[in-house]
């Protein structure tokens, strides 16, 4: 990662990975959030750019509210989660005057709403920047990739569920990737089984092990199978920290051994 002086709001970031998928309703967001989560407690200071301009949900998932944004000399100053400030946050969430207003905008606006949240934050010193994007291909992952292109960005995780329509949609995402030149850090299956909240048996309400083969499939890594778990969702609902709260439970070892892959393939390369 260049540390120069031009490095602007990233300057002092010392890793950024980009969070994809080609379809909506995967769980990304989740996803970010809980890696987010399992990074900070492995130590990392951590920041989320939240870019799904039409639904910015991370906020919920981390409980900030809708707090006031301030500025300072080097730009807008992130909402960090935590009185040590290891967990920062920007999102659209925090500009919206009501939080049920929709984003109705054309592609450059957007565009230009990506460009400063790139180049206007106050991030300070991070570890690790997880941008969620928003499903597809469209204007704002070009936008976030043009705008972070004078910037070392690490990779992508792509995050899908086992179904085949799922997996099609995904499939057109590592094209994209291939495409830019981003480098494919791996696939994350998500949603893989449910796992019962009275006897933590895991059924297979879905098909299973379509992101595995996606991976082969495409010759990318693949990183693991989440399981759709209802104390996670719980968790994510209410805004409260899942890996602090169940580290005994099956969903807590596939985020952390997830994000330990994330970690050994950047810092390995």
């Amino acid at each position: 990662m260049d540390l120069n002086d031009d490095g602007g709001g990233l300057a002092q970031v010392q890793h950024v990975v980009l969070v994809l998928s080609g379809k909506g309703g995967v769980g990304k967001s989740t996803m970010t959030t809980e890696l987010a989560l399992a990074l900070l407690h492995a130590g990392k200071k951590v920041g989320i750019l939240d870019v799904d301009l039409c639904g910015p949900s991370i906020p919920r998932m981390l409980s900030v509210g809708r707090p006031e944004v301030h500025q300072c000399d080097s730009g807008w100053v992130p909402v960090y989660t935590d009185a040590s400030k290891s967990l920062a946050l920007m999102s659209i969430g925090f500009l919206l005057e009501n939080p049920d207003d929709a984003v109705v905008w054309r592609g450059p606006k957007k565009t230009a709403l990506i460009g400063q949240f790139v180049s206007d934050v106050a991030w300070g010193e991070l570890d690790y920047l997880l941008v969620d994007t928003p499903p597809g291909t469209s204007d704002e992952h070009l936008a976030v990739v043009e705008n972070l292109r004078k910037h070392k960005v690490d990779g992508a995780i792509l995050v899908t569920t086992p179904q085949a329509v799922s997996t099609g949609d995904v499939r057109r995402e590592i094209t994209f990737c291939k495409k830019i030149g981003l480098r494919i850090l791996g696939i994350v299956e998500n949603m893989s089984g449910f796992v019962c909240p009275h006897c933590s048996e895991c059924s297979n309400i879905f098909s299973k092990g379509g992101g595995e083969e996606l991976a082969k499939l495409t010759g990318s890594p693949f990183l693991g199978c989440v399981p759709l778990d209802p104390q996670l969702s719980t968790s994510v609902e209410q805004g409260e920290d899942f890996i602090k709260a169940f580290p005994e439970s099956a969903t807590f070892s596939a985020i952390s051994n997830i994000a330990q892959a994330v970690l050994t393939s950047i810092e390995n390369a």
